[in-house]
């Protein structure tokens, strides 16, 4: 089974002053690609290519960088997956903008490489409007039924800590909460299950376009 990874997203993101919040979401979106293999023989497990839903907090998390480069300390630094997505099993809900966290998050990793690409998808030397965040999950790691994932924007740099905003239900968004003291979710999506052994390596890259 062979598939074409690199492709030229059709949407992009466009961070303006004067584009309010609807206009950026309209504008937004990320393309997750997700690859299983078994670690063994090298047999792909399972593939997914999937669009993204930019989450509210993704505007304040850009508002803070541009305001203050120093803060926060990290802008996107990690891949979180989890097994809490909700609705049917076999069909989750359709992700949310208003998505603060990974409902049942099981890992985090920070990125194996982060590369710019030219329109074209050829890794750029210098800085482009496309980044692609690849993030490699060994044998050992996120192993469960995963359907559901982010890129987040955290607080610590540690992968065993999550600072996500407590307490928290979804739909709720309140827009009064500190955001400096938690982690962002800036990116969020569902799936139909993936079971990932601990004979499997998962390959997720997720693309964002500015």
């Amino acid at each position: 089974m062979k598939r074409e990874f690199i492709k030229t997203p059709s949407n992009q993101v466009s961070f303006g002053f004067s584009v309010g919040y609807s206009e950026l979401v309209s504008a937004v979106s990320g393309v997750f690609i997700l690859e299983m293999k078994d670690a063994t023989t090298g047999e792909i497990l399972a593939q997914i290519e999937k669009k993204n839903v930019i989450t509210r907090d993704t505007s304040i998390l850009a508002a803070r960088l541009f305001k203050d480069h120093t803060e926060p300390v990290n802008g996107v630094n990690m891949l979180a997956v989890g097994t809490g997505a909700l609705g049917a099993i076999l069909s989750p809900d359709a992700p949310d903008a208003r998505q603060r966290k990974l409902n049942a998050e099981i890992s985090r990793k920070t990125f194996a490489n982060v590369v710019f690409r030219t329109s074209a998808g050829a890794v750029s030397s210098v800085p482009t409007n496309i980044v692609d965040f690849v993030t490699t999950f060994s044998e050992a790691e996120a192993v469960g039924v995963l359907n559901e994932m982010g890129l987040l924007s955290t607080k610590s740099n540690l992968t065993t800590e999550q600072n996500y905003i407590t307490p928290y239900t979804f739909p709720t968004y309140d827009t009064t909460v500190d955001m400096t003291q938690f982690d962002t979710l800036v990116n969020y999506i569902t799936f139909a299950p993936i079971s990932k052994p601990s004979t499997a390596v998962l390959t997720i890259t997720w693309r964002l376009t500015f």
